[in-house]
């Protein structure tokens, strides 16, 4: 953390801060670095193989990628996301890497002080966010080189280390240490503040819209505290032009919401099913630990589970063969572990035993309630009802983010204000070429709140609102 920024926090400003960015993950990082005056330029000697983007780089020679038409750039492009900035800038960072080459980025980096923005970046854990709280060993989902951020490539910086890349995927602490790594290398660290909790973001009503030459408004003001060194808290409160959302959705687990579920013994986490095999009051010979969920959290706790020979009860309510369920997007030869667990739901069913001892899957199983003393109710798709005796619950059927500090906690942002936000199925509805919000002047969402869920993608969203707010910046008076 940096010493001077937190105490700095502790005091108004009497000038507002042209930015300022509440979360430090990836996104955060990624967004920092552009605004730091770490500018793209596609290389003059640089032939990318997408023949019409091609044509289009090379009408502007030497133009800076954030000073180009974003929007017309990435017409055209297809591939794994929906955002067309973030298509662009991954096709430019990594040009042939879905056809399996390993073609080297078409752009080159220069650091132009000039244009750097005067900016914070909050954040509760140390820069690289919710990864500082992932279980270090666990395998990324992501290949190695896509979990990278802009000119550090990930490959590169574990050789470094010393250590190779295990199946070309990275450990989520290799990740969490490349992430904090990342900005003290590109001397970032002045704009992080670690440990800063936001627990307010207001802003007015905008008098002229910001035209005409005048200051843009609304202004923000963001209130909330940082935790100090001897662990008290001190209050902050800042002024800023923009607000940018960075804060990712991991921070609130999903709830089945029925009854028993504020039980002890139910649990949000795999750290806890770690704790409890730690302190021996889950064993192999204890009653099944139940695991709730069709997704790689779940998977993860069922690999655990089995590491540890405890018995498990896996249920979720898809069938097997969903084609939605993630299991089914991931080649075989990449995530041979997540296709084992896979292959377990599908052949060890309560309607077919098999080999798996100590596994029993329950597919198209909806909970109906805990009881006290540790019994699980389940529903059929027929109707039927069934009870079993659990020692541990863990429930890893997703997170939302927890946007508590905003207006109505966010919801007049989503994409359908009447649906609860959600990363996947209602993000907040931004601009795809500026990711600024529709709904809010100066409001900006990056990252999983936008939609875009890989590391890979959401430095598109970085991309896009730093070009945004270069141009504001250069529109302001003098």
């Amino acid at each position: 953390m940096n010493n001077s920024r937190r105490d700095h926090l502790g005091t108004d400003r009497s000038e507002p801060l042209p930015v300022l960015i509440i979360g430090n993950g990836p996104s955060g990082i990624c967004l920092s670095y552009l605004l730091s005056g770490y500018t793209p330029y596609v290389r003059p000697d640089a032939v990318h193989p997408h023949p019409l983007l091609q044509r289009k780089l090379a009408e502007a020679p030497g133009v800076s990628l954030l000073d180009q038409d974003l929007d017309y750039l990435s017409e055209g492009l297809e591939g794994r996301c929906q955002s067309p900035v973030a298509l662009l800038f991954d096709a430019l960072l990594r040009p042939d890497t879905d056809f399996g080459g390993n073609m080297e980025s078409v752009l080159t980096w220069k650091h132009q002080k000039e244009r750097a923005i005067p900016h914070m970046v909050l954040g509760r854990n140390l820069p690289g966010g919710a990864w500082h709280s992932f279980e270090g060993s666990m395998v990324t989902l992501s290949q190695g080189q896509w979990m990278g951020l802009p000119d550090l490539q990930v490959k590169e910086w574990i050789r470094r280390k010393r250590r190779g890349l295990r199946n070309s995927r990275a450990t989520a602490g290799d990740i969490a240490h490349y992430y904090r790594d990342y900005v003290t290398k590109k001397d970032l660290s002045r704009n992080f503040v670690s440990g800063a909790v936001v627990t307010a973001v207001e802003w007015g009503t905008p008098e002229s819209g910001g035209s005409g030459g005048r200051e843009p408004s609304p202004l923000f003001q963001v209130s909330g505290f940082v935790t100090t060194e001897d662990q008290s808290r001190r209050p902050f409160s800042l002024c800023a032009r923009n607000v940018v959302l960075a804060t990712g959705t991991s921070d609130s687990p999903a709830r089945l919401g029925i009854p028993g579920e504020a039980l002890p013994f139910v649990h949000y986490e795999l750290a806890a099913l770690e704790a409890a095999v730690r302190a021996g009051a889950v064993t192999p010979a204890s009653d099944p630990v139940l695991i709730v969920g069709a997704g790689l959290s779940a998977a993860d706790a069922v690999l655990y589970a089995r590491h540890c020979n405890i018995p498990v009860i896996h249920t979720f309510r898809r069938p097997v063969d969903d084609p939605g369920l993630v299991f089914n997007q991931l080649p075989k030869m990449l995530y041979p572990e997540y296709h084992k667990v896979h292959q377990m739901m599908r052949e060890q069913s309560i309607l077919s035993p098999s080999p798996y001892e100590g596994y029993l899957s329950l597919p198209e199983h909806w909970l109906l309630l805990f009881k006290a003393d540790r019994q699980a109710v389940f529903r059929d798709r027929n109707g039927l009802q069934k009870v079993f005796g659990v020692a541990l619950v863990l429930v890893l059927i997703g997170s939302h983010p927890d946007l508590s500090f905003l207006p109505g906690a966010g919801a007049d942002l989503a994409m359908d204000p009447d649906q609860p936000l959600s990363a996947k199925r209602n993000p907040i509805d931004v601009d795809p070429f500026t990711y600024q919000s529709t709904r809010q002047e100066g409001l900006y969402a990056v990252g999983p709140l936008a939609g875009d869920n890989f590391v890979r993608f959401v430095q598109g969203g970085a991309l896009a609102a730093a070009s945004s707010l270069l141009r504001k910046e250069a529109r302001k008076p003098p």
